[in-house]
């Protein structure tokens, strides 16, 4: 099992994961979502920042199912998918993870030949805090 390398500008985020909440950083005074976080905003050089919840909704923007697996820890789980997720409200942000079919699910749970560039999905955590993100039903 992966766990993340958490760095000062990272923690929040990680914090707000483990709880069950996508937040991400925004900048105090343009309002610019930006991730990665990080100390400086891009877009006014501003240093204040502040952590905005968000909907957790989004579209996949891209996906990839390598092969061979990159991750030798997920090996035996191979083929599983890695996708891109452009969030509704942060539409600037974009997320990677794995779509699965629910929160915890094996990370080969959905077939790669399901998978859509512009399907909806939305943000679940396994249990130590790592957002995955299943299929939107309509």
């Amino acid at each position: 099992m992966l766990t993340p390398v958490v760095d000062p500008d990272g923690a929040p985020f990680w914090e707000h994961a483990r709880a069950g909440r996508l937040h991400i950083q925004a900048c105090a005074d343009c309002g610019t979502f930006r991730f990665p976080p990080r100390p400086c905003c891009p877009h006014c050089q501003s240093f204040g920042q502040e952590w905005r919840r968000v909907s957790g909704h989004g579209r996949i923007w891209s996906y990839v199912v390598p092969h061979p697996p990159l991750l030798p820890d997920y090996a035996a789980q191979a083929p599983y998918n890695v996708i891109v997720v452009e969030l509704d409200d942060a539409p600037r942000v974009r997320l990677v993870g794995n779509l699965v079919t629910e929160a915890g699910a094996r990370l080969d749970s959905v077939p790669p030949e399901q998978i859509r560039i512009g399907a909806r999905v939305r943000v679940v955590f396994d249990g130590t805090g790592l957002p995955q993100w299943v299929r939107e039903r309509p």
